[in-house]
């Protein structure tokens, strides 16, 4: 039988071997704030327990996967000096996108990232705690973190390092540049691209030719690969990552970047 739950930013439901996960905020493009994070944490424990789940299919509603860190109700904000919190509500929420990273990643079901539209900064994150990732041709991606005077956190570079290796992971990361579903695929971070029509029926494919696999070798591949990446990245860890966050907000020239960064991108008493 199909099961839901309610949630304020995500929609997620479980109907049988199979799971659906949207983003919610199609009028902010899926921007991720301190709320999604708690219940993408929420929703990865939700569907652990759907015992007979296969797949989850995770994708953005309306015309973006993820436009990445909500600038309004980010982490980053919640974790400001000037919210007058004590240093430890900081530091953890801080670690929000770390742990909602963390508990996406370990779910017992295998995860597709269904991408269009664009997939920025945190989405590209989030994508990369997916097992497997279909995009649009259309899709486009970049990781603004630097421009914006912070450090990518949520674990993303050691998950990019382990993706598409170091100088890529450093490239991306510092220029700050857009890059395409093909370039992202070239690199073995995107495994199909496809025209923006099939997109879904493509990943509803997938995700069926997954479910008709037999349930314990697919459950054992999942597990095997991830220890064998974790075996290879032994001290690539995004554990002090809120630690890291709260270093940045309080360096000046990274705030006058920040500031740069919101001038440019939405205009002087544009709404933010």
């Amino acid at each position: 039988m199909k099961d839901t739950r309610d949630f304020q930013t995500i929609k997620v439901e479980a109907d049988g071997p199979l799971g659906r996960l949207t983003l919610n905020r199609p009028e902010r493009l899926n921007a991720i704030g301190a709320t999604m994070l708690q219940e993408l944490a929420e929703a990865a424990r939700w569907f652990d327990e759907h015992r007979e789940l296969r797949v989850v299919i995770m994708s953005g509603a309306g015309r973006a996967f993820s436009a990445g860190a909500d600038l309004k109700e980010s982490p980053a904000a919640a974790a400001s000096p000037r919210t007058g919190k004590s240093w430890l509500y900081r530091r953890e929420a801080g670690q929000y996108g770390l742990r909602a990273a963390d508990a996406i990643e370990n779910m017992h079901a295998v995860t597709i990232a269904q991408v269009h539209g664009f997939a920025v900064g945190g989405g590209l994150v989030l994508m990369a705690v997916c097992d497997l990732r279909v995009a649009a041709q259309d899709a486009v991606f970049f990781i603004p973190e630097v421009e914006l005077g912070l450090p990518l956190a949520w674990a993303g570079i050691p998950r990019l390092v382990r993706e598409i290796g170091p100088a890529m992971a450093k490239e991306l990361v510092m220029t700050c540049r857009r890059f395409s579903p093909d370039e992202a695929r070239a690199l073995g971070f995107v495994n199909r691209v496809v025209p923006p029509s099939q997109l879904e029926s493509e990943v509803e494919r997938l995700a069926q030719e997954l479910i008709a696999k037999p349930s314990v070798p697919v459950a054992i591949t999942k597990e095997h690969v991830n220890s064998v990446v974790r075996t290879m990245g032994a001290g690539m860890t995004g554990y002090a990552d809120g630690d890291v966050l709260l270093s940045a907000i309080d360096d000046e020239e990274s705030r006058a970047a920040a500031r740069v960064y919101m001038e440019k991108a939405f205009g002087a008493g544009k709404r933010k």
